[in-house]
């Protein structure tokens, strides 16, 4: 016989019991054959299963239960809940590819996963707008190992805040603090010893005019006891104060009166300059040994007999011998201080040449420093007598030069 049925959308179809002998085991098939058929037919509201509930949002939480179901009759099926409702996962939060699209879905909670920090990228929900995934979830892209991209701006479904733009992983990661790439250049110990300082030059430098305070090394000791600095004079000479600023005053220094850079001058008596005492005996042990920081004031004596071509050359092999004897000190070179006569064109034009000749050290990685001891030193108030050698006032200008160059290295 044939019955005619109904399938779960209303469609005829047919359904046929074989041909069989009329009989009550027969008659009992039949009825439980028709008894399914029916029990699939009609529109009863059981509004499908109300979707997935959000598939397992990228590690994070998940979404919530990712579509209600369709609040009306047969609506359901529809709502898929958000297949990923913030995808979360190794890239964070793609809100979903349809994030809770039936009904009044909430959309999913927006996934808080992602390993880049961005989850749940809005997570966007259905038709009620789904918050988003409350900036993207993951703990705001903590930066990740790319720097977090944070939520991607919530591409969610229609209305959703998509994770109001994802928090962008932190400050996107700090990416290491650039490596501190060495210390900076110490030429003085840091075991707590003194600094050894030479004074380099001719009778400016051994104080000739103001003996009795060591010329401007009793004010430079001075400056750097004021500043509780540790500071010690290196050198085959002696002169000076026992005591300057109630502590022993080292009386140590390589000033030689009359002599030049590195050549004979009228007053040397035939020495050939200061060049020759490097290195013994300016950095042999009974003076002080190789000292940390040197401070070279040099050319007035050659100024009178030399043209200043002449004394730059001769500066330049005297430098370049200090250096290769002592590579780690700290040379400081001084622009010298004027003469109180004449035109002082000759100690002008080599003062003009002495950064130069610096810069190129310098720029060679060498430590060399520049001091300008000619513009503000005032001849009418800073010579002494012979005009030559500064006076108290005049050395003290000195020391005030050269301390701004070093303070700040002695330990």
């Amino acid at each position: 016989m044939t019955a005619a049925l109904l399938d779960p959308l209303g469609r005829a179809q047919a359904f046929r019991c074989m041909r069989i002998r009329w009989t009550s085991q027969a008659r009992l098939l039949c009825a439980a054959l028709l008894l399914c058929a029916c029990s699939s037919s009609g529109g009863s509201d059981n509004a499908g299963s109300a979707g997935e509930g959000g598939g397992s949002a990228g590690n994070g939480a998940a979404g919530a239960p990712g579509g209600n179901g369709g609040s009306s009759p047969g609506a359901g099926g529809n709502a898929t809940g958000g297949s990923a409702a913030g995808g979360g996962g190794s890239s964070g939060g793609q809100a979903g590819t349809v994030a809770g699209a039936g009904g009044t879905s909430s959309g999913g909670a927006g996934g808080s996963g992602g390993t880049i920090g961005s989850g749940g990228g809005g997570g966007a929900a259905g038709a009620t707008a789904g918050t988003g995934g409350a900036v993207g979830g993951g703990g705001g892209g903590s930066g990740g190992s790319s720097g977090g991209r944070g939520g991607s701006a919530g591409s969610g479904g229609s209305g959703g805040r998509g994770g109001s733009g994802g928090s962008g992983g932190s400050s996107g990661g700090q990416g290491g603090s650039g490596g501190s790439g060495g210390g900076a250049y110490q030429p003085c110990p840091t075991d707590g010893t003194a600094c050894k300082v030479l004074p380099f030059g001719d009778s400016i430098t051994y104080g000739v005019n103001d003996e009795g305070n060591g010329g401007y090394r009793g004010p430079l000791f001075a400056a750097a006891v004021a500043g509780g600095r540790k500071i010690t004079f290196t050198g085959s000479l002696s002169n000076g104060p026992n005591t300057v600023s109630g502590q022993t005053f080292p009386k140590k220094n390589e000033g030689h009166s009359g002599w030049g850079i590195s050549e004979v001058t009228p007053y040397s008596n035939g020495n050939a300059g200061i060049a020759t005492l490097i290195p013994s005996p300016a950095f042999s042990s009974g003076s002080g040994g190789t000292p940390n920081i040197i401070l070279l004031h040099i050319g007035t004596n050659d100024s009178s007999s030399f043209p200043a071509t002449q004394m730059i050359n001769d500066l330049k092999g005297l430098l370049d011998k200090v250096i290769t004897n002592a590579p780690n000190a700290l040379v400081v070179v001084a622009q010298i201080i004027p003469l109180g006569y004449g035109t002082n064109d000759v100690i002008k034009a080599y003062n003009q040449a002495i950064p130069g000749v610096v810069q190129e050290r310098a720029a060679a990685g060498k430590h060399i420093v520049l001091v300008d001891m000619f513009t503000g030193f005032t001849t009418s108030t800073m010579l002494g007598s012979d005009s030559i050698h500064p006076n108290t006032t005049g050395y003290k200008f000195m020391a005030d030069h050269f301390y701004a160059a070093i303070g700040a290295l002695l330990p």
